[in-house]
């Protein structure tokens, strides 16, 4: 059935080439925007969905940027049910000239592999960076874009962190080069562990013994939330209370202190969808118009109104289905060329699932009203002129 009317859609989406080329140009570039949008969406709302259910962030009540003492240390760990808990720093270096660099964090490195058994690295590796104060270890992904291996000293220059003799050079040395014990934390390996050991001493006095947030492991999941509740129960009304949260619940937090990007990227996408309504709409009313004594012609032979009914909407439904499979091809062209430093952005199932039925509403939405004016055409009417 397809295939008996396909040239005849064809035919009649293209009897304008001129401007059925043009329209396909806007609706192409209309779809590689809105996937490119939806996939950043997919990025910030689904980034975090690996992270393990069995780990708590504990962070001061009143912001993550609030650090907190480590003599909580020992009283967190000594709570029912906890397994293992470390305690993490954020450094802010910048390395060499670059503005938007990679993440590091100043742990204890012990705690580190006991709170994050899914980084897996070789044993001498994470020996050496136990007994190596001015130590670190970095991901696989950052290894390789800087070319960095073991024994090479990497200087940073942190924006937040002073050392007691003024400077704000700091330099480590790569003691191993850590990886993900599956494909999606392999995927997230792109940033740098420092040793707590050397960033502790060697910053000012003032802001010795202080910790970012605590990383606390649970022996259940299931008990995630009671632990969560004694934890910020145990520092209730003292001057370091405490939020104690899933670590997924605690990334997409630490994310909307840009804004709601899901709301926002639902929003241009909105945009975007309507703008492209409006274009393809009128494209698409337009042709039909012209194409009125011909429709009649197709009932004089012998087609059903419902017939030409499903020919317009199948020729709105190939113009939208065309537009939209070039625009995501190039949307997945440019996703594949973004520098190794952005993050893993690529339009993926939800975002095509997305765009599909955004094809199938638009679709619907610019093919029906020519299509059910088509199929109310009166032939001596439409013979006639009128």
């Amino acid at each position: 059935m397809i295939r008996k009317y396909l040239p005849l859609v064809w035919g009649a989406l293209f009897r304008k080439k001129t401007r059925t080329v043009f329209t396909l140009l806007s609706l192409t570039a209309a779809f590689l925007l809105l996937g490119l949008l939806q996939a950043v969406n997919a990025l910030f709302s689904g980034g975090a969905d690996f992270l393990g259910a069995n780990r708590l962030i504990v962070q001061a009540r009143t912001s993550f940027t609030q650090p907190l003492p480590m003599r909580m240390l020992p009283q967190i760990e000594g709570i029912r049910g906890v397994e293992a808990i470390g305690h993490s720093q954020f450094f802010g270096g910048q390395y060499q000239d670059e503005r938007a660099g990679f993440p590091q964090f100043a742990v204890g490195p012990q705690r580190l592999r006991d709170t994050y058994p899914e980084w897996v690295m070789p044993e001498d590796q994470w020996r050496a960076f136990v007994s190596t104060q001015d130590g670190a270890i970095v991901g696989r992904i950052l290894a390789n874009r800087y070319g960095w291996e073991v024994g090479d000293i990497v200087p940073l220059n942190s924006f937040i962190w002073t050392k007691a003799d003024g400077s704000r050079v700091w330099e480590w040395r790569v003691v191993g080069i850590f990886d993900g014990r599956d494909d999606k934390w392999a995927e997230q390996a792109q940033l740098m562990y420092l040793n707590y050991g050397q960033f502790d001493e060697a910053r000012g006095a003032g802001a010795r013994g202080l910790a970012g947030v605590f990383v606390v492991r649970v022996a259940d999941p299931l008990d995630s939330a009671r632990v969560a509740a004694e934890i910020d129960a145990r520092f209730a009304n003292s001057a370091d209370e405490t939020k104690s949260q899933n670590e997924a619940d605690f990334q997409l937090g630490f994310l909307r202190q840009f804004g709601d990007i899901g709301f926002i990227m639902n929003a241009i996408s909105g945009a975007v969808f309507f703008t492209i309504l409006i274009l393809t709409g009128f494209t698409m009313s337009q042709a039909v118009r012209e194409r009125i004594p011909e429709l009649a012609v197709l009932k004089c032979l012998g087609f059903t109104d419902r017939t030409v009914l499903w020919l317009v909407l199948a020729e709105a439904l190939l113009l939208c289905t065309l537009g939209a499979g070039l625009g995501m091809a190039l949307a997945s062209v440019v996703t594949a060329w973004l520098p190794p430093e952005f993050p893993p952005l690529q339009p993926n199932l939800r975002v095509w699932v997305f765009v599909a039925v955004a094809v199938v509403v638009l679709s619907a939405a610019v093919g029906l009203p020519p299509a059910l004016r088509a199929m109310r055409l009166k032939i001596v009417d439409a013979l006639a002129g009128r």
